[in-house]
This record gives C-alpha cells, sequence and structure tokens, in this order.
C-alpha cells in the first residue's frame, strides 16, 4: 500500500516543494491549506489530496492524521504554535505517525529574546516531551526573502534593516528535499536538530552586489530602521502573488486581530534583525548534501531560475 504523508502549510514556500518532491517519488500526498486559492487549486491539480482546517483545531488535527505516515509541520509566525504542537504531537501519537519534520528556526532557544523564537523552542521540546519520532530542522533565512524584496531590487536597491551580520541564503527547494528524504526514513533521524545553510555567507551588503551581478543591474545596499522596513514590504507592489508581504506575513491582515499579529510579528523580526548582527544566523554545513542529497543553491543559481520575479518596469 502506498504511503500517505502529511504536508501542514502546502502552499507555503517549503510546503509546496515538499509535496512536489514526495509525489515525484510516488508517495500520496494530504496537503493542508487554510483557504482555497490558487495555490491550493494548484497543489490538487498536481495529485495531492487537498483539506482545509485549523491547526489550532484538535478534532481536524486528529482526523487530518488518520491513516498517514509521516508528516511535515510548518507553523506560521504568529501566535499559537504551542498549543498547535501539543495538538499535533497528541493527534500523531493517537495514529500512530512513524516520524515528523518540524520546521524550527535557527534562532530558537531558550533564552531567546523574540517570543517566536523561544515559541518555536518550547515546540521543540513538546514534541520530544510526547514520545513521537520527530526531526527539527532550523534553517537561516530563506533565499526566497529576496522574492518579497523584488520591487525594491527591480528599482536597484535593497533597503533592509541589517548592518553588519552574515547568514547564506537557503533555497526553499533545498530544505524540501531535506524534509522528504528525512520522511523517507526517519528513525536515523529521531531526536536531531539540524540547522540549514546554503552554501555561501553573505553580509547584506554582500547580498546586494551578488543579486546585482546575477542580475547584471547595479543595486546600492542601505540600512533603514525596522519600522520603515515593515512599511516597505506592506506597500509594495509585488510581482508574484504568492510573494506579497501578505502572503510571507498574514499578520500585516487588517482588524484587531491582524494588529495584534504584527505586533507579536514585528516583536519578532526586530529580535532577530539583533540575532542577525550577532552572528546568530551565520554559518555553512553540509546537511543540504548528506540528506538531501544536492548541492545547495547559490544566491546566482537562485536568481537565474527566478529572474521573472524581478522584470517590475522601472518607474520613469
Amino acid at each position: 500500500m502506498t504511503k500517505k504523508i502529511l504536508v501542514t502549510a502546502a502552499t507555503g514556500d517549503t510546503g509546496r516543494y515538499v509535496v512536489r518532491l514526495l509525489l515525484e517519488k510516488g508517495y500520496k500526498v494530504r496537503a493542508l491549506a487554510h483557504s482555497q486559492d490558487v495555490r491550493s487549486e494548484a497543489l490538487a491539480k498536481s495529485g495531492a489530496e487537498v483539506v482545509f482546517g485549523d491547526l489550532l483545531d484538535l478534532p481536524f488535527v486528529t482526523e487530518a492524521t488518520k491513516d498517514i505516515y509521516g508528516a511535515y509541520f510548518c507553523y506560521p509566525i504568529k501566535p499559537g504554535i504551542i498549543q498547535a504542537t501539543a495538538y499535533f504531537a497528541q493527534a500523531a501519537e493517537e495514529n500512530g505517525l512513524s516520524g515528523i519534520v518540524n520546521m524550527s528556526q535557527i534562532s530558537a532557544s531558550r533564552d531567546s529574546k523574540s517570543h517566536v523564537a523561544q515559541d518555536h523552542w518550547i515546540a521543540e521540546q513538546v514534541f520530544n516531551w510526547s514520545g513521537v519520532t520527530v526531526t527539527h530542522i532550523r534553517p537561516t533565512y530563506f533565499a526566497e526573502w529576496l522574492l518579497y524584496l523584488a520591487p525594491m531590487i527591480s528599482q536597484g536597491v535593497m533597503n533592509v534593516p541589517f548592518k553588519i551580520g552574515k547568514h547564506a541564503p537557503i533555497a526553499c527547494e533545498d530544505q524540501a528535499r531535506v524534509i522528504v528524504n528525512i520522511l523517507d526514513d526517519p528513525k536515523p533521524h529521531a531526536g536531531k536538530v539540524y540547522p540549514l545553510f546554503g552554501p555561501v555567507e553573505f553580509t547584506h551588503e554582500e547580498l546586494a552586489k551578488e543579486v546585482g551581478k546575477a542580475l547584471g543591474i547595479d543595486i546600492q545596499y542601505q540600512y533603514v530602521d525596522f519600522d520603515a522596513f515593515l512599511q516597505l514590504i506592506k506597500s509594495a507592489a509585488q510581482p508574484r502573488a504568492e510573494h506579497t508581504a501578505r502572503a510571507m506575513y498574514g499578520a500585516l491582515e487588517e482588524g484587531k486581530a491582524g494588529q495584534e499579529a504584527a505586533a507579536f510579528l514585528g516583536q519578532h523580526l526586530g529580535e532577530v534583525a539583533l540575532d542577525h548582527m550577532n552572528g546568530v544566523f551565520a554559518g555553512t554545513n553540509d546537511v543540504v548534501l548528506k540528506i538531501g542529497g544536492v548541492k545547495g543553491t547559490t544566491v546566482k543559481e537562485f536568481i537565474e531560475k527566478n529572474r521573472q520575479a524581478f522584470d517590475v518596469k522601472r518607474k520613469a
């Protein structure tokens, strides 16, 4: 009987690649989405069983994990991850899942000043206490950040709230290969924590030069304060629907709930900007090669693959 994998956040940057790679390997896939849109429709057309629900709904999570071999668990940057993790771990234990890959983040720690990063660390412990077979991945900044910045990059600027500090951008497709290969055989990875990095570290000033070289344009790096950066990504006209600021951070929605979530998000991003400056996001390793089976995608390769996202006309 063909094994079925549950992919949460299936319309997200890592989730969509995980679904695709699992289907290519011959798995059945149950893809969890929060709303019906072109992304969920694309998943259904690809052959995934798409279900809609909320990870904070225990009966739904219990039903979603039935007849499932393994799962990729990814919770958005908003309040609720500890509760969602507890629900998911309980449902996974009841339904006998063989393994879970948990998307954490590189700044996750007990002492993190970011509420999000601290909650991620607690969520890791909840999974560990539960006794389910789980592997935690902790990526540095995604290469996909560059797609969210595409409108300003296409205007020849990169205005970001980062001064010193380096990171090696990691492509979501590379992360997905690690996730899928762990789900193939979860036991050797049980309890492991894998930091995930791209192949080369950059400061943001160096990154602006590298992206400009790949696009054949000059890109001027400029530090801006955090509030100014949030306004830039919120107001920018984005070239691809799945890479709008709202898709990146649902907390930017309107209304009281959106305002509360935006404050939660803002506190996180402000603290991780400091973490980046202090070297928390720095480093490289060979996990993508050893577990994912591929060399990490370089910034140049990522830009070439996504060049259409930067085709924004310059203002006259």
